[in-house]
């Protein structure tokens, strides 16, 4: 049973939403406010440990209800329940897509339940002393080599959760530039280092790539060919495991229908649970499970990633917002940006619909952030003034974890007084009475009041949770993947595969013949120059 096609152009829906944003644009947020006193109520969700407020976005009860439709005439509830049901709705690849069997503890794949005892055990034997290296030392440093999905998530997960983390230190391989490699492995003992390859086919050629200069450094290091002590792997390509060297008893799966961005909740978690320990991954797994129960259960005006993915279409499909801002208000969240940066663009970042047929419509919004208040001091100068449309998720914690009140009350104050200023702004009455307040002299008055006007009714929203937990991270992060997939519903496209990804790696494939032997084939003029330039 395949995915609905629906141009969502084609909608009531969506006709009647492109009549009504004139009348919603002439509104400022304020306005909005004014008109609405019962607003909050109406545009936020408390879930569990979360509570969202959408409230600050350019809608009224009109918008958010034709927004709903749009979710019904798109068949959405029907998608949703071919997702967790396992049919292959990526269906260019004919594949299931079943990332939420990975954290669903009533599933009764066991596969699934295997490879979690076997993450388990592994955990327990390297945090335990119980796995030692070559010369019989316990490990301190435990080295993931991956590219994309089989580093962003785990690195995001790891530095994250590093309050929980054990004494192990954690590090990650993936640029295929061979200075990176070199910068991690000379600040560790090859005695004490364990090694953890992720690649689905381990052909992959930066995680191949590196996987050859740990082996090697290994092997110089320790005067032996015997290196299994020192590798695990996660993959499909078991011969090619045992071929590199590997122990088969420390491979671990990967399956087709898990993509690599989604992927992080099973072995390719590895590293995730030997930094925090397997308990606390079971925790953030069953967070992430809560938020799957939530997206499948809850009805769409009160479920949380719909409501979001929601507001995201219509600012940027109605609105003409070309990107969002992801902004987490704890520095442990620092390469969240970097991580929805793949998931969100991999998956919608798409211009041919479920039937085959171009798109005229706007897909996969860009993505970027950084960490509050860092930001501040940073781009938020664009997105207060520019001319731009910039849609801001805020992140935060009621609690911090280390128990400095005061910087956490400062932090969060400005989280909150970045998302006031972005909403109410300052016009020129407020602008000339701070002025005239502060001993300005009428000519300066005149000068420099047009330059201090913010136009507010920027839109945001206030992602607030207790703490950050393994259970909270868990819960954020699937948020996001189910914000992805109904996106992905409406937009009528396929967010699953990935074929943008290959063209440039086939050619780079190509030509890496042609640097090594400096033999030029035939190429437009610019790369023909870039060749000659890089002869060896």
């Amino acid at each position: 049973m395949s995915l609905p096609k629906i141009n969502p152009v084609n909608t009531d829906a969506w006709k009647k939403l492109i009549a009504h944003k004139d009348i919603v644009n002439k509104k400022s947020l304020k306005e909005l406010f004014s008109e609405d006193k019962n607003r909050i109520d109406h545009f936020t969700i408390e879930f569990d440990q979360i509570n969202v407020d959408f409230s600050k976005n350019l809608i009224d009860q009109e918008t958010f209800n034709l927004l709903l439709n749009l979710a019904n005439e798109c068949k959405l509830k029907e998608s949703i329940g071919k997702l967790f049901s396992g049919k292959a709705i990526n269906e260019t690849e004919n594949r299931s897509v079943l990332h939420t069997a990975l954290r669903d503890f009533k599933s009764d794949i066991q596969s699934i339940i295997n490879d979690r005892e076997k993450v388990q055990s592994l955990c327990d034997k390297i945090i335990n002393g119980k796995l030692k290296g070559q010369t019989g030392k316990k490990y301190t440093d435990v080295v993931n080599i991956g590219i994309g999905g089989s580093d962003l998530g785990p690195k995001m997960a790891v530095e994250a959760l590093k309050f929980y983390k054990n004494h192990l230190n954690i590090h990650f391989i993936s640029n295929v530039d061979g200075d990176h490699a070199a910068d991690i492995l000379k600040k560790l003992n090859p005695e004490t280092t364990f090694f953890i390859i992720v690649s689905k086919t381990f052909t992959t050629q930066e995680t191949l790539t590196n996987a050859g200069i740990a082996k090697e450094w290994i092997s110089n290091n320790l005067k032996t060919n015997e290196i299994s002590n020192h590798f695990c792997a996660v993959s499909s390509n078991l011969n090619a495991v045992e071929n590199f060297g590997i122990n088969k008893d420390l491979i671990f799966s990967m399956y087709d229908f898990i993509g690599g961005r989604f992927s992080m909740w099973g072995s390719v978690g590895l590293s995730i649970a030997i930094s925090v320990g397997y308990e606390n991954f079971e925790k953030f797994l069953k967070g992430a499970e809560k938020m799957d129960n939530h997206f499948k259960n809850a009805s769409f005006e009160k479920n949380i990633p719909v409501c979001l993915s929601l507001i995201g279409i219509w600012n940027s499909n109605f609105l003409n917002a070309e990107t969002q801002a992801i902004i987490p208000y704890n520095e442990s969240l620092c390469f969240l940006p970097n991580y929805l940066q793949q998931a969100m663009m991999e998956s919608n970042g798409k211009n041919i619909d479920r039937s085959g047929n171009k798109i005229d419509y706007s897909t996969g919004s860009i993505i970027w952030g950084g960490t509050g208040t860092n930001t501040q001091h940073a781009f938020f100068q664009l997105i207060h003034q520019s001319n731009r449309l910039i849609p801001c998720d805020f992140i935060g914690f009621k609690k911090c974890l280390h128990g400095n009140t005061d910087s956490h009350n400062k932090l969060m104050s400005n989280y909150v007084g970045q998302m006031e200023a972005l909403m109410v702004g300052k016009n020129m009455e407020d602008v000339v009475n701070d002025l005239k307040i502060n001993g300005t002299s009428l000519e300066e008055i005149n000068k420099v009041s047009a330059f201090k006007i913010f136009g507010g009714s920027k839109p945001t929203n206030s992602i607030l949770f207790e703490q950050l937990s393994p259970e909270s991270f868990g819960m954020l992060i699937a948020m996001y993947e189910h914000i992805i997939f109904t996106k992905g519903i409406i937009w009528n496209i396929f967010s699953f595969d990935q074929w943008g990804v290959e063209l440039g790696k086939v050619l780079a494939s190509k030509l890496l013949t042609e640097i090594q032997s400096g033999e030029i084939r035939n190429h437009d003029q610019s790369t023909k120059s870039l060749l000659k330039k890089l002869k060896n």
